[in-house]
């Protein structure tokens, strides 16, 4: 056994712990959240323990080894063709039934029966069963099964210690189950004993008002209004210091960059191009994913997500689809790539693909700093078309408290238009391409949890923000090296720039939009982030990215080139229903294995965005 890798499987129901327990053993950073369906496919990591190396792998939640899902196959597939040495059950302390049955289940396969695969079962969460009056005979526990049995709180280290040392200790043994046989009913109401039989009384009176049919709704769009509000009004102070400290760095490194002896064309470009249109990303998305990002993590820590998906069941009903889609849906708020991966905890393929063909419906957090410019300047302006703020970048965020509210609802009202969309498109798609009957689906309504504040920070910093800014990073910088060649190469005494607008222009101006407008789109694909200072490379001429210093400023600079109110709607649109980013579409490609349904998930949005655009010029124009 010292010279061998003991490999270790972590199964059981959703939302139990596992990723939390998983995490405490190997020191990861596995996503976790209070809702069933967040752990899609295995992860995998080291734990040491008594000088010997263990590989974990965590696996999917499955109530059953009758699968029904893809990610419920992948963690049968692996308990019954015999990968795992040592098998960690994990049971909730609160409903230990559910996991003895899976567990149950584990002992008759064939593969831990024949080869005496060590068990060890894992009752966790044993605080929130404390609080809500569930007594556990472990003894009794461990004298029916024959094997370990730890009771475990995921977040205390010395609970995590026990659990290390019975894998250690359990493994290179062989363990008979022959004579085993229990009941899960039965062993569980002879083991477990409930001191209050209101525990659950408080919980059902919530979720009577969070689930019910006119004050789930309107608690719905109340939350979703307060995030916004909360995402602007404190977004823009930090926003702006990141600004300043990162384009003051720029004169720095093209002086770095000119001593070592590079030629001015290379210094331009990389500083110019790559570097500024990366600064410009960073301080634009940074700041309110770094506010957006934690207080969604909040709501679904509390348990809250699970909630809508419930809620939105019905309306999805008649879609033809699946209410879980809402939590995908949900999910690509922060990024659409990620709602697409998410789409995996939907069972039916249909469905899921429904779910991932309109995902981008509803728009990430890189289109939030284009969206709420344009709502600020103007929607929101007083004396004669002047915005009624100021600050940097048309003011990014609002200055003041007092108007980033109206911004926020103005931005609620288009995430709102986003959902219908999607919902039209999955009723569309399941009456043509994708006909079929919608699926039931069971969904656990997770307990409410109190969330950890520092957890939940660190953990949206890290694991969300970081990771989706470093993703659009990666794509900005050579997005701003083709901007800045594509503004500085002339030909026929235009630059290439130039050139692509006046071609695209006819086209643009029967959507409300312009040449300029659409050409930055489509230099956008890689990152939402650049459409806007794309915009204002071309009609400033400058050949680099450019600071406004006001909102005034950008406000007038939009105008002179014939802006109005429609062309800004129109943007909105076109914004908000446009082809998916670059990192999207890749992540579409990946998980549906085929370039039509790619294409077609391009095709989608951006049609129903060019039909609205073109409807609204229309009716501005029957009124002008």
């Amino acid at each position: 056994m010292e010279n061998k890798q003991i490999t270790v499987a972590l199964a059981g129901n959703p939302n139990v712990g596992k990723s939390t327990i998983f995490n405490g053993l190997t020191g990861l950073k596995q996503h976790t959240g209070n809702w069933a369906g967040v752990t899609v496919a295995p992860a995998a990591g080291l734990m040491k323990e008594g000088g010997q190396e263990y590989f974990l792998v965590d696996l999917p939640g499955t109530y059953s080894l009758a699968a029904h899902s893809r990610e419920e196959e992948v963690a049968r597939d692996f308990l019954s063709h015999g990968n795992a040495d040592v098998i960690v059950v994990v049971c909730d302390a609160t409903c230990p039934e559910r996991g003895l049955r899976l567990l149950k289940q584990i002992v008759e396969t064939d593969c831990v029966k024949d080869r005496g695969t060590p068990l060890i079962l894992c009752v966790n969460l044993c605080d929130e069963a404390q609080k809500k009056g569930v007594r556990i005979d472990f003894e009794l526990l461990r004298d029916v099964l024959q094997f370990p049995v730890i009771p475990c709180c995921a977040r205390s280290a010395g609970d995590l210690r026990l659990l290390r040392q019975a894998i250690h200790e359990a493994a290179g043994h062989r363990f008979f189950y022959d004579c085993l046989d229990f009941s899960p009913g039965q062993l569980a109401r002879e083991t477990i004993r409930y001191t209050r039989a209101d525990y659950r009384r408080r919980e059902e009176f919530i979720d009577r008002v969070v689930t019910g049919r006119i004050t789930g709704s309107l608690i719905m769009v109340a939350l979703l209004l307060g995030v916004f509000w909360l995402t602007m009004a404190g977004a823009n102070i930090p926003s702006e210091l990141l600004w300043k400290c990162l384009f003051s760095l720029e004169p720095r490194l093209a002086a770095a960059l000119t001593r070592l002896g590079a030629p001015d064309v290379l210094v331009n470009l990389l500083t110019g191009g790559a570097y500024r249109v990366l600064a410009w990303v960073v301080s634009v998305m940074l700041p309110p994913m770094a506010i957006f990002f934690p207080l969604f993590t909040l709501l679904e820590d509390l348990g809250y997500l699970p909630r809508v998906a419930f809620n939105m069941d019905k309306a999805f009903l008649r879609c033809r689809a699946c209410g879980k889609q809402c939590l995908t849906m949900a999910m690509g708020l922060g990024c659409n790539a990620a709602g697409v991966v998410g789409c995996r905890i939907i069972d039916s393929p249909r469905e899921r693909l429904i779910a991932i063909l309109t995902n981008s419906m509803v728009p990430c957090n890189g289109r939030f700093p284009t969206l709420i410019t344009l709502i600020t300047l103007f929607f929101l302006a007083e004396k004669s078309g002047t915005a009624a703020f100021s600050g940097r970048f048309a003011g990014v965020m609002q200055t003041a408290l007092t108007g980033a509210f109206p911004a926020a609802a103005l931005l609620t009202a288009l995430i709102l238009l986003g959902v219908a969309a999607t919902m039209f498109c999955s009723w569309l798609l399941s009456h043509t391409l994708l006909k079929g009957v919608p699926s039931s689906f069971t969904l656990e309504l997770p307990p409410y949890r109190r969330p950890q504040i520092g957890k939940v920070i660190v953990r949206s910093i890290f694991d969300r923000t970081l990771f989706v800014l470093g993703r659009a990073a990666a794509v900005a910088a050579p997005a701003g090296v083709l901007i800045w060649l594509l503004a500085n190469t002339h030909a026929g005494g235009a630059s290439l720039l130039s050139l692509v607008t006046g071609a695209l222009d006819p086209f643009a101006r029967l959507l409300g939009l312009d040449g300029v407008i659409l050409t930055a789109f489509l230099l956008g694909f890689p990152a939402n982030e650049i459409v806007l200072p794309i915009i204002l490379m071309s009609y400033l001429q400058t050949g680099v990215l450019v600071e406004m210093t006001d909102s005034a400023a950008l406000f007038s600079l939009l105008t002179a080139h014939g802006w109005t109110a429609k062309t800004a709607l129109c943007m909105m649109i076109f914004c908000l229903f446009h082809w998916p980013c670059s990192t999207t579409c890749l992540t579409i490609r990946r998980e549906t294995g085929s370039r039509k349904w790619t294409a077609l998930a391009m095709i989608l949005p951006t049609a129903l965005g060019m039909l609205l655009c073109a409807a609204v010029n229309l009716l501005f124009a029957a009124f002008a």
